[in-house]
Order: structure tokens, then sequence, then C-alpha cells
């Protein structure tokens, strides 16, 4: 069969051989055993609803081994046989252009080079998934295949529920991830939903199909590690930035800092994730031994050196031994999946990777106080760095949260802040979100790289066109783009799909897409796929992250998300996606996002200068009514562009009447 053909048939009526396990692929975690007996027979049930009756005496054994081997129904027989990436949109079947493309952006979510897990369908995070089963990709590819432009797909957390009726201007797929009761909304809860196949952790790219590889979030680290530099006034020349993660998302860290200008030493446990990225080069440098480390940072103090370094080993380690020797450290931070700290997401110090891993299945209580234990070392570790002038800051990945919960020396004098901030607190938030910059996105769908050359330099034209007249409150943030869109090419930064990200603001990615949107109508280049990051202006409600520079008591609300995804939806969004959890965990943020195809026309006009400027300004509005000084002066200048826009202003109050 062709590629097109296995995409047509979805599940096939003749259930293929089983596949061996395959042990070169860097596989999740065996999940804790949490489902009843009676749990385990709904969980194959729930498996066994995707094949007809005929197969189900074959498939029993075999599901039910994959439920207590891995503590997952994965269905690895039915993996495809085909290479997965992101092929050109030409090569999908198909009637809608946009099913092409979301097709496009599924595959590349679960490319070998990007996928974290690939054979479990988890892009990023230890848990950040996609689908959940092999049945439910093959079930959803069959229906884009088979969609038109009047067709809506509904997605509730991996499964394709099916095609409806709706018209063109709906959006092709409608994503829901783990949008449970929220007094269900516990570790453990999703566990036990996740095994019984009823609900899954989309994570935030992973599960909406806009992951575009490690590059995302190496532009996001590129302006963070630059101004903590620039916070801490020092140069990133010779400075040392120490963090851990070489996982999904945690694996742009090294990149981030050679491009930033600093010496990089990213811990990681997991020898295959850190040698696939030292291969792939994100990392210069893989060392194993503490002295040989210690000797090696030395060096490159001594001579100035941008080098990123891997430690294959735990992060604990490095902060203990480089206070033993006094190395300064001038940032420190950490992107482990703390999100996921009792199922693989950190790892306990002092005990070996596989033996971890088998604590965490057969004694999931013992691993817990384990990584606990960890987490007190690892801040006592980090607390004596920052008395010697360290600037440390939680990467929203649940540091901060995990570490007081374990009853960590992590807590402000007054013992409800933490000491250290968010990175989104202290740089991201006051920085860029508030000001409406944030992480957008394109992914070119011819596959070709002179495509995505072409849509670099047009946007690096708009760019400069915008600097010449932009207020001196947002130059930074613009030249800090324009520097990073000259030098994207050079980075090698393409993973899986031919794609690009920069941050820019509302008025930044209307410009961009409208003239991508021309070179397309021209034959110039081929459709363009628009999206973003959650982790943005306007699509999260994260309290620990996203929304932790607002201090008007409403960071725990998630209005701002779900306003935001149903705006998206009626303004030309192609598919929108709705999550709870993300990079901070399960039941601790409601995140969305989108995505939207560039074909050209005049409708695709239309729909992104709609889309765009209400995506952006929805979360500097919001932010606006917080107080946020920035997001004040960003939102009176696109009142001032948009006659109809009409937003509600916060009044000062003088703290002294309060007094």
């Amino acid at each position: 069969m062709t590629f097109q053909q296995q995409i047509q048939q979805g599940i096939p009526s003749i259930l293929p051989q089983p596949k061996p396990y395959d042990t070169t692929i860097n596989h999740a975690p065996k999940r804790k055993e949490i489902l009843t007996d009676d749990e385990k027979k709904l969980a194959l049930k729930n498996a066994l609803r995707y094949f007809e009756p005929q197969h189900h005496v074959e498939l029993i054994p075999e599901f039910k081994n994959e439920l207590e081997t891995y503590g997952r129904i994965y269905m690895y027989r039915f993996r495809p046989d085909y290479k997965m990436y992101a092929r050109p949109i030409s090569e999908y079947p198909g009637k809608s252009e946009q099913a092409k493309a979301i097709m496009l952006m599924i595959q590349n979510n679960l490319d070998y080079a990007v996928a974290q897990h690939p054979h479990e369908l988890i892009t990023y995070g230890g848990n950040g998934a996609v689908f959940s089963n092999w049945a439910q990709y093959l079930l959803t590819m069959k229906y884009l295949s088979e969609m038109t432009d009047e067709q809506t797909l509904t997605m509730y957390s991996g499964h394709p529920m099916g095609l409806f009726p709706s018209h063109k201007e709906a959006p092709r797929v409608v994503v829901t991830n783990g949008m449970v009761i929220p007094n269900y909304s516990q570790p453990d809860d999703w566990e036990r939903m996740n095994a019984l196949g009823v609900s899954q952790y989309g994570q935030m790219t992973a599960g909406s199909y806009m992951y575009i590889g490690p590059q995302g979030i190496v532009h996001g680290t590129t302006i963070t590690v630059l101004n903590g530099f620039r916070k801490i006034k020092r140069s990133p020349k010779g400075g040392l930035f120490v963090t851990s993660g070489l996982g999904g998302m945690s694996g742009a860290q090294p990149k981030a800092g050679n491009i930033a200008g600093c010496i990089t030493v990213c811990a990681e446990v997991n020898p295959k994730i850190t040698h696939i990225r030292h291969s792939q080069g994100w990392i210069n440098e893989v060392i194993e031994n503490l002295d040989d480390l210690v000797k090696r940072v030395t060096l490159a103090k001594v001579n100035n050196e941008t080098v990123s370094i891997a430690y294959l080993g735990n992060v604990v380690d490095v902060w203990e031994r480089f206070d033993e020797e006094n190395i300064l450290i001038d940032l420190g931070s950490d992107q482990t999946s703390l999100h996921n700290p009792w199922a693989g997401g950190y790892y306990p110090v002092g005990i070996s990777f596989e033996k971890a891993n088998e604590m965490m299945a057969e004694n999931p209580a013992l691993f817990k106080e384990k990584v606990q234990e960890t987490l007190r070392r690892h801040t006592n570790a980090i607390n004596k760095h920052t008395a010697k002038g360290t600037y440390f800051f939680d990467y929203g990945n649940a540091f901060l949260l995990e570490a007081s919960r374990a009853g960590a020396d992590i807590m402000a004098a007054n013992n409800i802040d933490f000491r250290y901030p968010s990175y989104v607190q202290d740089i991201m938030g006051p920085m860029c979100f508030d000001y409406g910059f944030g992480p957008f996105r394109w992914v070119c769908t011819s596959g070709k790289a002179e495509d995505l050359a072409k849509t670099d330099a047009i946007a690096c034209q708009v760019l400069e066109e915008m600097a010449r007249t932009a207020p001196a409150e947002i130059q930074q943030q613009m030249q800090d783009n324009i520097q990073w869109i000259k030098g994207a090419q050079e980075n090698k930064l393409v993973v899986g799909s031919q794609a690009r990200i920069l941050y820019a603001d509302a008025e930044g990615r209307v410009k961009i897409a409208e003239a991508f949107n021309q070179a397309i109508a021209i034959g110039e280049i081929g459709a363009v796929v628009l999206g973003r990051d959650h982790h943005d202006v306007s699509g999260t409600d994260s309290p620990y992250r996203e929304t932790s520079n607002i201090y008007d008591g409403s960071r725990f609300t998630a209005d701002m998300a779900i306003q935001n995804v149903i705006g998206d939806s009626f303004r030309g969004a192609t598919w929108v996606s709705i999550h709870n959890g993300g990079g901070v965990g399960w039941g601790e943020v409601i995140n969305g996002g989108f995505g939207m195809v560039l074909d050209g026309s005049k409708e695709a006009s239309r729909r992104l200068a709609s889309m765009l400027f209400w995506d952006v300004n929805n979360g500097i509005s919001r932010r606006s009514w917080a107080r946020n000084e920035g997001a004040v002066f960003a939102i009176k200048r696109a009142m001032e562009v948009e006659p109809l826009l009409k937003v509600t202003l916060p009044n000062l109050v003088d703290d002294e009447l309060l007094k």
C-alpha cells in the first residue's frame, strides 16, 4: 500500500502482525500501577472499542500485557510502517488543504527527531501526548483525509469523536485535552484516567499539533538568558549558566546558551537522550565525570569561551561540587519535567537511571520519598550559590512549587512567596508579555528549505521597517528579534519541519503574516501554517509561570485562556486547542493554542488580521487591568491603531490613601 492508501485506510480491518519492542528508541518509563482489577477490565473494554469484535480475542492478551508491562495500552502493533515525519503538503491525501496541513503538523510532532517518546506518542515533557494510542492516530488521520471545508473534527483528549457538519469559516479541528472536572485534577486522577484511556495530558504544543522541535524554546531561552545577564549587569561572555534537562523542550537550553554567548552546563540523567542531543548538534561536549567537568568549566571561564557542556549525571551533584570548588555560577535554573515528578520528570540523586526507573514502577512511595529528598538537597545547594551572587530563576517547570511541597528551604521570609522568582515574573512578563511580545511561529508546508529562507528574509524586512518608527519602550525587543532572525539559518535550528519562531507583538504578527500571504499569492512560496507556543501573552493562565506577574489576585483564574480559544475559533483559526496542564503540571494551568493556514487568498488575509489582533490584545487587556505598566502602554497604543477596540482601563489608587 502507498502512504496515501495507508492514511485513508485508518484502522485496518485485517490485523497487522505484532511489532517487536524497539530498544533503540527512547521510551516512556513504565507508569505506576493505579487501576483496580475492575478498572483494568474497563481499560481493556475502552481500548477494544476501536476494533471489530472478531479481533477482540487476539487483542485482549496483547493489550492486557501492555497495561501490565507499561502501565498503559499504546497498541504498539498498530504503529504505521511508513517513516514518521512532516512530508510536503502535496503528499497527503485529502479534500481540504487545511486538513492536509494539520496531518503534516501531527506527523511532525511524532517525528523521531522531534518526539521524546515517539512510540508512546509523547512529544515532550515525559507525558505530553499527541494521542494516547495508535488507534486514535490512525482514525484521526483517516478523518482528516476525508474532511471537506464544510466539516469540523472534534478531538476529545486524543480521541477523534468524529466529523461534524460546520462551515468554511469554522475551525477544521477543535481539540480539548485533559479538561476534567476541577475536583478531579490531581496527579493520580490523571494517572487513572490516562490508564483508562479517557483523558490525556496534551502539554501545550504537543496535544495541539504545533511543536516545532527544540527551536521553539531555543528562542525563548536565548531571550531569557540574555535578559538574565542584563538584569544582573554581567556580560554573557565567560559567564556560567547551570541548569538541567535535555529532553524535549529542555534540550534547547545548551543551544540557547551558545547563541547568548555564555558557558552552559546542562545535566541530564538519561544517556540515550544526552547522546541524541549531542548528535543533533544541540550541545558541544558530553562529560561524565565531575572532576573533568570542574577542570573544563574552569578552563572555559579563564578563556571566556562560548561552549555548551552536557553533564551525564544528576544536577544536584553539579551544584554541590561547584559550591565545594567555589566556582561562581552567574545564572542558575532547572528545566527537568517537574510537572511530572513521580513518573520520570525528575530523578533522585545517588541512584542510577535504571534503578530509579525500576523503583518508580515497583515502589512509587519510596521513589517519591527519594525525589523529595533530592529536591531538598537541590534547594540547599542552590541557596549556597545564591548567597555568593548567583541569580536563580524558576524556568516554569514547577521547581519552586514541588520543592516547597517537599519541605525544602524555598520560601521567602513571609512564608507566602517563593525565595526565587519565576522567569516570567522577573523577565519575560514585564519585558515581553506585557508589551505583547510572544512566540509567534510558522511552518512552510512545502517542506522546502528555500521557502523557509524566503520567509526569514520577509520577516526580517518587516521587523526592520517597524523598528524605524517603534517607540523606545519596545526597541530592545525589536532588535533582539532582528538579530535572532538574521542568525537563524547559521544556527541550524530546524529539527523536523521547515519551521521558524520569533517573538513579535500583534502589529508584527499581522504584518509578517500578511507579507507571507502575499508571497504565497504570487507563487513565491508555498502555503504556510501560522501558530504560536501556548506560552504566550494571552494563551495561558498559569499562576506560577505565564501569569506569575499578575498581582491583582486574578492569577488563579482562567478566563483569559478560555476567552482566547473561543475568540480565535470564530475569528478565523484553522484549528484551536484548550488544555488542562502544561509545563507546570496537571491541575496547575489552563492553556490554549491555535493553528492557521495561509493559502494566499483574500479570505486568509481577512482571517489573519482579525484573529492575530485578538489573540494578542486579549492578553494585553487582561494584563493592563491588573495594572501592569507595560500592558497599559501597549493596550493604549493598540486602541490608537484600531478605533473599534475599546478596553476598560484601570484607575490607579494612591497607596498613601490606604495606609
